[in-house]
């Protein structure tokens, strides 16, 4: 499930830095787990879940939780800084219905053409084959669609803001660019990516090609085993742990991929204020 609403804000510059979001347990039959990604440059928010404000003073390029809620549906709305309350928002409101046992993403970022948007992400937390390491690539950029290479090879083809394509890979460090489609001069990388086994790999593109900007953003799911027994130091419980990364444009560029399969592009629908 994704769904898109209008924001407003403005574009910076970001260098390189590095941000840990606080690990939380596993979400139980009656929850579900919500993390939120922070990716329009140059605007620090306030967001709101349910009319109570839950992150204070959110600034680009953070990842907050994941939060385990009751499952149900909520609204979250997200607004200037220093407001008061939920009632002038920037971004949305908009409702969302979470699953029990579910895992999701809310993002709020640019799309193609350099608009502040967001989109509501499913993070796919079956158990990944025994030995190898899944990974998911969303394109939240302001940047044309986009062919992922894998040394010289093109592994994903075309991908569009704001679609995902998703592989399950061996694990280890893997080297990739990003180029425009149909061309094989990076506009980002070649740069490495550590993929660990028994894990979900959530790589981010975000920022603005145009302003030069490009940032990449990391959430790693770990616990994902099929069979702990199978596989060399697996865990034997499905333990969570959410990491961002951010890197500059400049430094590292989104990396990934050996052998593609692009998941099914999800209908997105913005919601302006």
């Amino acid at each position: 499930m994704r769904k898109s609403l209008y924001a407003v804000g403005a574009v910076a510059v970001l260098g390189a830095a590095s941000v840990a979001a606080p690990a939380v347990a596993t979400e139980t039959a009656d929850t579900a787990s919500l993390s939120v990604l922070h990716a329009v440059p140059d605007l620090t928010v306030d967001v709101y879940v349910n009319g109570d404000l839950t992150l204070d003073d959110f600034t680009p390029g953070e990842l907050a939780g994941p939060l385990e809620l009751p499952a149900g549906d909520y609204e979250l709305a997200v607004t200037a800084s220093d407001a008061a309350d939920a009632s002038e928002p920037v971004i949305g409101p908009v409702a969302v219905t979470l699953a029990a046992g579910g895992n999701y993403t809310a993002t709020a970022n640019l799309d193609a053409e350099g608009a502040p948007t967001a989109n509501f992400y499913t993070n796919d937390v079956s158990a990944v084959e025994a030995g190898q390491s899944r990974l998911t690539v969303r394109h939240t950029a302001a940047a044309p669609a986009v062919d992922v290479l894998a040394g010289d090879a093109v592994v994903v083809e075309n991908l569009s803001n704001p679609d995902e394509a998703t592989l399950t890979t061996d694990p280890g460090t893997i080297s990739a660019s990003v180029a425009a489609t149909g061309t094989t001069d990076p506009v980002i990388g070649p740069a490495d990516l550590t993929l660990g086994e028994g894990t979900a790999t959530i790589v981010y593109a975000w920022g603005s090609l145009e302003d030069g900007n490009l940032a990449l953003a990391t959430q790693v799911i770990e616990g994902l085993h099929s069979d702990p027994a199978a596989v060399p130091g697996a865990q034997a419980g499905p333990a969570q742990d959410n990491t961002v990364a951010i890197l500059g444009a400049g430094a590292l560029g989104l990396v990934l991929l050996s052998g593609a399969a692009v998941a099914a592009r999800v209908r997105t629908a913005r919601v302006g204020k």
